[in-house]
């Protein structure tokens, strides 16, 4: 009976000779802490409009919604919150979900039908790979942004239904899709276009409405927005906005949709009032901005190499998994704190810290922040 246990030892002792253990590190509330590790990209998680929103939807709802949305889950803070978002993002409708997790794996579920090929970026997000996976579909990975690659995968299925699967700002480098051009492609074969904006939306385009609606494509017929409520919104849950006769296929025929306890009513009271601050940010998105370039100048200057953010992400390579966990363990000690992506979770094999911007943290702190990184580099 133990031998399974056994084999999961083993397992763990290769990971840690890899460099690849990872572990849970509890915060505390209030932590003095410098948040450059987290996605609260414009500090409304804390915002007082926003916790004052929620706080008075927990007391009205209570801690839950007590129901999927199709038996008791749906309240009037859901339906306000989707009608907020659709308006925002250019869409006919959007669809709240309790995760983006499951908001992109159903939403890849609900766009695949007999024959579907699915045109996926080979530095997806999990959930978009999970979604290809979950599908049943066949699937066809294409080099990183590669437009031509793209092409030439629905060009050799001409007669078959297709959809182009990408994120907008990847989340691991921070580099944005090509989308006005995968989107040309797609309509030229056909095809739909999936666009996960997660790390783009309430950061990019006009009022903050995501990549999407910067590249001109907000409410085509043949586009299909995720993105999650926990980034730039600073709450939790997904969505999947989009015409308004496949949102009404999900609620019908979307398992992540209708068997799934909904987000907490006063969840989604906090992001709608996210949503209107997020709308009225553009200097919040100036300092974002301003931060990203001057982040990138000094840690260029002090020789790190450094990806060049199209959003609030930056990328920053280590020499290998070992010495990524070191750097970031010898940040959090004196205060920062970084992701550290290692693989799997990086779709490239090179390990690397990667910086989430927050113009809630203090100029000052987050200037001492990027001087801790230099110093405690390998």
């Amino acid at each position: 009976m133990a031998d399974w246990l056994a084999a999961l030892d083993r397992r763990a002792e290769l990971r840690a000779k890899a460099g690849l253990t990872r572990r849970l590190h509890p915060r505390a509330a209030g932590e003095a802490v410098t948040d450059l590790a987290g996605n609260d990209y414009l500090g409304l998680a804390t915002h007082p409009e926003v916790t004052a929103a929620a706080a008075r939807a927990l007391s009205a709802y209570g801690l839950g919604a007590t129901g999927s949305r199709l038996v008791r889950g749906s309240t009037d803070a859901h339906h306000a919150l989707e009608d907020a978002l659709a308006g925002w993002i250019g869409t006919d409708r959007a669809l709240v979900f309790s995760s983006g997790y499951l908001a992109n794996i159903g939403a890849l579920r609900a766009l695949v039908q007999p024959r579907t090929l699915l045109v996926s970026d080979a530095h997806n997000h999990a959930s978009l790979i999970d979604g290809c996976r979950i599908s049943g579909a066949e699937t066809v990975v294409t080099a990183h942004a590669d437009v031509t690659a793209v092409a030439a995968a629905l060009a050799v299925a001409p007669d078959r239904p297709a959809v182009v699967v990408t994120e907008s700002v990847f989340s691991v480098d921070g580099d944005l899709a090509p989308l006005a051009e995968l989107h040309a492609v797609a309509r030229r074969y056909g095809a739909l276009l999936l666009v996960d904006d997660a790390h783009a939306l309430g950061v990019t385009g006009p009022a903050g409405a995501g990549a999407v609606a910067a590249a001109g494509l907000a409410g085509q017929p043949d586009v299909v927005v995720t993105a999650t409520l926990s980034k730039a919104l600073g709450g939790a849950g997904g969505l999947v906005a989009g015409p308004a006769e496949f949102v009404r296929h999900l609620v019908e025929t979307g398992r992540t949709f209708i068997f799934d306890t909904a987000l907490p009513p006063a969840v989604a009271a906090g992001v709608h009032t996210a949503v209107g601050l997020a709308r009225a940010g553009d200097p919040l998105r100036a300092e974002l901005a301003a931060r990203a370039a001057f982040a990138v100048r000094r840690l260029r200057e002090a020789g790190l190499p450094v990806s060049a953010p199209d959003a609030a992400v930056i990328s920053v390579t280590a020499p290998g998994p070992e010495a990524a966990t070191t750097w970031a363990a010898d940040c959090r000690d004196r205060g920062v704190a970084v992701g550290c992506f290692r693989p799997p979770s990086t779709p490239d094999t090179r390990s690397r810290l990667r910086l989430t911007l927050n113009v809630g943290v203090p100029r000052a702190d987050f200037e001492r922040a990027l001087e801790v990184i230099v110093e405690c580099a390998p």
